[in-house]
């Protein structure tokens, strides 16, 4: 028996969960999990299904058959291989603490990605990498070859099949045609004292004003620097006994677990970007125990 996931996104109606619960039932398929949200603001509907079929019913023939659900209520729907790897493309400058972290979740099994490459600007983690067997490509940008360098990058996406591309620090801005081109495809990580520390040392920065709080924020990227739509955030508290360098270390830590955590969200198939918002729906049983691994 194969397992599915289906997406829909649509504007609020009657109907559309019936439309949908029949079409599965009429091809043998049992849905295990389900979450859905009507948001009353934007009238619009989102829903998350997995699902078994227990007839042996293949993903082209569900698409297909499904074309008559997505036509009559105008959706943006996808079903994907629940079992499928979602290809992913990694980039880091030279703060590797959430590079390394993603490394480790995936080799343990706790983030089911194919990582197709990692890309940087530096040549500081091309070991790392190649000692996990995943491609390095060392892409330099300067003022003056930008454009070029983002062309090599978009040509290595379409090599590799790249479905997601994962910004673990890396320190580089991307053009806003870019980050059009790859809508709701690229994720990024940073400090939640944005904006209010910009600039180098934003953990010096708050040590100097004494905040209680540290926090980090995953989000998809737009043309508007780091103020994408959230995926997630997380916080952790310190004291005023707590040194600059503390800030830097527990920072890293959450900015970690952050990144990882909007990461396994996306490739579940769990994130409706809803204009300037994400709908996260819960994990499915039995991915959420590979979620809060560390």
């Amino acid at each position: 028996m194969k397992s599915y996931v289906l997406n829909v996104s649509c504007k609020t109606t009657r109907g559309i969960v019936a439309a949908i619960t029949g079409y599965l039932a009429e091809k043998g398929c049992y849905i295990s999990d389900s979450s859905q949200f009507d948001d009353l603001e934007t009238g619009l509907f989102f829903m998350r299904l997995t699902f078994i079929s227990q007839e042996g019913a293949k993903l082209d023939e569900l698409k297909a058959g499904f074309e008559a659900v997505v036509k009559r209520f105008d959706m943006n729907a996808e079903i994907r291989d629940s079992e499928e790897r979602m290809k992913v493309l990694l980039m880091v400058s030279r703060f590797g603490h959430c590079l390394n972290d993603l490394l480790y979740r995936w080799k343990i099994g706790a983030l089911p990605i194919d990582i197709v490459g990692v890309v940087s600007n530096h040549f500081d983690y091309q070991k790392v990498v190649v000692n996990h067997d995943i491609p390095f490509y060392c892409i330099k940008v300067t003022k003056e070859n930008k454009p070029k360098a983002e062309a090599q990058l978009l040509e290595l996406v379409d090599q590799t099949g790249a479905e997601l591309i994962v910004l673990a620090r890396y320190m580089q801005v991307l053009s806003d045609a870019l980050c059009k081109k790859m809508s709701g495809r690229i994720i990024n990580i940073h400090h939640s004292f944005l904006p209010s520390f910009k600039g180098a040392n934003p953990y010096k920065q708050a040590y100097e004003r004494g905040v209680k709080l540290i926090g980090a924020t995953a989000h998809y990227v737009t043309a508007d620097l780091d103020e994408g739509p959230i995926i997630e955030q997380d916080i952790a508290r310190i004291t005023h006994a707590q040194s600059a360098e503390d800030y830097v270390s527990i920072g890293r830590d959450v900015e970690s677990q952050v990144l990882a955590r909007a990461v396994h969200a996306h490739i579940h198939n769990r994130c409706f970007i809803n204009g300037n918002r994400v709908v996260v729906f819960p994990p499915s049983p039995g991915s959420y125990a590979s979620e809060r691994m560390g």
